[in-house]
């Protein structure tokens, strides 16, 4: 632990520093790895919506004996096509999803539950949604996306720079493509909580970023008078500095969401913990990752075009030259008075007459 601290307070005083921001360019290979991994998984599978956003019905009902093989056979038996979904939950329920159904077909299907599983009518958990209700959930679900972007952007804008606020807009949608990939490639559904998960990360997301952009801020707010350090150079002390904080708050942050995730998701069975945590949990660890390798890196790119910045690049590179070169002809002078001082001994001094 005490190794853990001496890092981070060598990270912080630049003693020790960490070149992220100077290798921008190999987080955006990773990061363009994973975005084809999602575009394609988004293409090929595409995300498995539930019944909330396009319509279709829903039975719940409590069982100890029963399998999914049963409950599948029992409402095949009506004569149901099209898309059946049957899952366990926990120990003691089953679920089955279907297409939109009529009333007579809905009412059939309960029959079929209860003549196969000695289960009560009364028993019966049952959400029946139609296609135009599921349409409205998931333009409402865009619209709030969209809101969020909007206000997030414009609260960067006026608290820090458009540039800043550009990065962070960067690494949001980064967060978002790749959550939703790894969900299309899962296979999850999603459901109203996962959206719900999903403007939390980018809430959490913009959280990590904004502290390493207020440190940026303060280290670059007099940058172009010392000329000291190029801003990208100032970008990278300031994730230096936070780099231990964003990974304590993220460990953090991930313990609980795990405990979520694994217990009241895979061992107890409750299928909105697992939406709303499974989201959570890869959306915090993508989160994390923008906010330190790709949001900076994107800052000081952009920065780095502007004239003032231009200039000051060629100043601090001007000004290390001059420094190496002054340390060259240093030495050249101590090893010119070595020689000289070598060359002065008994042979140069005047002799001296012997004695008489």
């Amino acid at each position: 632990m005490s190794s853990i601290k001496g890092l981070g307070g060598r990270l912080y005083s630049g003693e020790t520093s960490i070149n992220i921001v100077g290798n921008a360019k190999r987080w955006y290979l990773v990061s363009a790895l994973f975005t084809l991994l999602s575009i394609g998984a988004l293409t090929l599978q595409g995300l498995h919506l539930g019944i909330e956003f396009k319509g279709g019905s829903a039975y719940t009902f409590p069982t100890t004996t029963a399998t999914v093989e049963q409950a599948r056979t029992a409402v095949e038996s009506t004569g149901i096509s099209g898309e059946l979904i049957i899952q366990k939950i926990g120990e003691d329920k089953i679920r089955v999803q279907t297409g939109s159904l009529t009333n007579a077909q809905s009412d059939s299907v309960e029959a079929a539950i209860v003549s196969t599983f000695g289960v009560s009518a009364a028993d019966i958990d049952t959400q029946l949604i139609g296609p135009s209700w599921g349409k409205e959930i998931t333009k409402k679900a865009l619209y709030g996306l969209l809101a969020f972007i909007i206000v997030i952007l414009l609260f960067l804008a006026m608290t820090f720079e458009p540039k800043m606020a550009l990065a962070a807009l960067v690494a949001v949608l980064h967060d978002v493509l790749i959550t939703v990939g790894i969900y299309a490639l899962i296979g999850f559904d999603v459901t109203p909580a996962t959206v719900i998960g999903f403007l939390t990360i980018l809430g959490y997301s913009l959280y990590d970023t904004v502290v390493i952009f207020d440190k940026v801020r303060e280290n670059t707010r007099s940058i172009t008078s010392t000329s000291k350090q190029t801003f990208t150079q100032a970008t990278n002390l300031a994730v230096n500095q936070t780099i231990v904080r964003s990974i304590n708050t993220t460990v953090i942050a991930l313990l609980p969401v795990g405990a979520i995730l694994f217990i009241g998701g895979g061992l107890l069975g409750a299928g909105t913990l697992k939406d709303i945590s499974l989201a959570l949990f890869i959306g915090m660890l993508v989160g994390s990752y923008s906010s330190v390798f790709i949001a900076p890196g994107v800052l000081a790119q952009l920065r780095e075009k502007e004239p003032a910045m231009i200039a000051l690049a060629k100043r601090v590179q001007a000004r290390g030259t001059a420094a190496v070169g002054t340390t060259a002809t240093s030495s050249s002078v101590q090893i010119a008075t070595a020689d000289v001082s070598e060359r002065r001994g008994p042979r140069n001094q005047p002799k001296r007459k012997g004695r008489k």
